[in-house]
């Protein structure tokens, strides 16, 4: 029988940006058998476990906890704000800003969109001139995405609210950290930030199946001001639960809150600070990298400044011969997942075949990255696409000064 030759055989390693990379001890957590959830360990466990995401999300204010992706996040936030026939702003910098807005207009509210484009973050002067024109205050929320996973374009959260505060709006401000929460450094009490959401597979290092809702004072007394809330997306019971299944709006994700709990303890083990600081380091080696490949040929980083990208996912163009090749190469020869180049391209556009994108958020480390670097440089040479030398020495020096 012969055999294809391939490298890929052994441990593998899914680089794409979300679900990210699960810790062991995460799955050895969620691997026992069925708990009660009536009494016991896991009702118990409930308050420390909400205390310990408002602390990842640097607020004192609430938490609600979904069964459900991201997406119900979205739909969850603006249940609890927004009445059918409200006026959004939403400031997009790629799939998942205009995504928001197209789940507002779902459930009713009008949606002013201003897309900033693919490759460029905010621009806070447009934002305050549409601001200033809403006279009679009909905005009702700003929906601003910290971090665009397709695009890894990375919005200035603290220019926002000021812009919101020197204009003198009362729109709440919503954030959208899926990407970004335990991976880029973000502060929703500091910052001043009235409604954040965020899913349980990125930075948070847990399976697929949660998301959470953080607002404030302000955003509740806006919820208040509604005249009816659904019962299951009502965000009052969950964050002011008396009872265990308050919680999560019946049965409880009983496993997730398992693998939440350990991925938790190892953020503050760590440290939320040096949790940052680790991603920022990672990042700034895989950017070197990029930098070097992109001195010839058609490789590219998709936002140039790098004062406007994430350290949690990064956006890359290739053309020549096509990114997808790259990715099918490393994944099939080495055991190494790229992301695709989600929402760059119209779906069926061959040129969508020119992105993909790196993870780098959650469990990863030094060596991991590394790891990924060295795979794509052998994927660029093996498939001879033209690049630029120095990549990876770019990358260890990064990783060597810290």
């Amino acid at each position: 029988m012969t055999h294809t030759s391939s490298l890929a055989h052994g441990r593998s390693y899914l680089a794409i940006p979300g679900p990210s990379v699960m810790p062991d001890a995460v799955l050895r957590a969620m691997h026992r058998a069925a708990p009660n959830i009536y009494a016991g360990e896991l009702v118990e466990m409930m308050p420390g476990l909400t205390a310990d995401l408002k602390r990842v999300a640097r607020t004192k204010h609430h938490v609600a906890m979904y069964t459900g992706n991201g997406h119900a996040a979205w739909e969850a936030s603006l249940a609890n704000v927004i009445a059918p026939g409200d006026k959004v702003l939403v400031p997009a910098t790629g799939r998942f800003g205009i995504g928001w807005g197209e789940t507002a207009r779902c459930q009713g509210a009008e949606v002013e969109t201003i897309d900033f484009g693919k490759r460029s973050p905010m621009d806070m002067d447009r934002i305050a001139e549409t601001l200033r024109a809403d006279k009679a205050h009909e905005i009702k929320a700003v929906l601003a995405v910290h971090v665009d996973t397709s695009t890894s374009i990375r919005n200035d959260i603290v220019a926002l609210r000021a812009t919101l505060d020197d204009v003198g709006h009362p729109a709440l401000l919503m954030a959208d950290c899926i990407a970004s929460l335990g991976c880029d450094i973000f502060e929703m009490d500091a910052w001043g930030v009235d409604v954040m959401v965020t899913g349980c597979q990125k930075g948070l290092m847990v399976p697929p199946g949660m998301s959470f809702v953080f607002f404030n004072d302000k955003a509740e007394a806006a919820r208040a001001r509604l005249p009816r809330v659904s019962w299951y997306w009502d965000w009052s019971p969950r964050a002011h639960a008396e009872e265990f299944f308050q919680y999560h709006g019946g049965t409880a994700p009983t496993h997730h809150l398992y693998g939440l709990r350990t991925a938790l303890d190892m953020i503050h083990d760590e440290g939320v600070e040096q949790v940052w600081q680790r991603h920022a380091v990672l990042a700034r080696a895989i950017w070197a990298a990029c930098e070097g490949w992109s001195t010839s040929g058609s490789f590219a980083m998709n936002v140039a400044d790098a004062a406007h990208r994430s350290n949690a996912v990064t956006s890359l163009r290739l053309q020549s011969p096509n990114a997808t090749a790259l990715r099918d190469w490393v994944e099939g020869q080495l055991g190494l997942t790229l992301g695709i180049g989600l929402g760059m391209a119209p779906p069926g556009d061959p040129s969508w075949h020119g992105f993909f994108r790196l993870g780098h958020m959650g469990h990863v480390n030094g060596q991991m990255v590394m790891g990924m670097l060295g795979g794509i440089e052998a994927g660029l040479r093996a498939l001879k696409i033209d690049h630029g030398g120095g990549a990876l020495e770019a990358a260890a020096e990064v990783i060597a000064g810290g």
